[in-house]
């Protein structure tokens, strides 16, 4: 029997399977990326909305899946077999350029974060991004997900997201740091590279896991 709670359920759990958010699987289908967002589901009078047969037969169309395994994905039994997943707060990376939505260590806060499930994630404090432009290729691409981590220890050599004084968002490569500067490398290898002060960074994330 189909439910309110159970199609939307089996909608994020396809999103997982294929390495995606809820809004990657939109864009990937063609549809607006808050299409399937949680805000979405239930309307201001709280009214439960459902998903058009339109929208879901575009998702199964974009992922080669069929309505056997979205319906397959209601069951618990089911997923009770998919790998164990981790819910982590999720934001468009052009939004994380903005205020409000982190703490002074680089954590996340405030309103207006997303959720998004994958497997086998640790258990460290980590969060997502998803790429909303061209900005990262030819590393990570328009609706790829990164998994983020404020915690860890940045090394040389490591992928991390960079957000400056000034609210810019920087995908880089770790080059050197020392006691005043940071030289980063941009993923394209043929751009040259960024020194900064470290007065000029408010945090530096290191990326441990991306949907590709």
């Amino acid at each position: 029997m189909l439910s309110h709670q159970g199609i939307w359920s089996a909608i994020d759990r396809l999103a997982a399977r294929n390495g995606l958010s809820t809004s990657g699987l939109a864009k990937l289908a063609g549809l607006d990326p808050t299409t399937f967002n949680k805000s979405k589901r239930i309307a201001r009078d709280g009214r439960e909305r459902w998903p058009s047969t339109e929208s879901l037969a575009k998702i199964l169309e974009a992922t080669g899946d069929s309505l056997d395994c979205l319906l397959s994905l209601m069951e618990p039994a089911d997923a009770d077999r998919l790998p164990r997943a981790r819910t982590v707060p999720l934001l468009g990376m052009s939004d994380a350029s903005h205020g409000g939505f982190f703490d002074d260590g680089g954590l996340p806060t405030g309103h207006g974060w997303d959720e998004v499930a994958f497997p086998n994630m640790p258990e460290n404090a980590v969060y997502a991004l998803e790429v909303s432009d061209d900005a990262m290729l030819p590393l990570y691409r328009d609706g790829d997900v990164v998994i983020v981590s404020p915690t860890d220890t940045v090394r040389r050599g490591d992928r991390v997201v960079v957000r400056t004084q000034s609210g810019e968002v920087l995908a880089r490569i770790l080059h050197r740091k020392t006691l005043r500067t940071v030289e980063l490398h941009a993923l394209d290898a043929g751009a040259a590279p960024q020194v900064l002060g470290l007065g000029e960074i408010a945090w530096i994330a290191r990326i441990v896991w991306a949907s590709q």
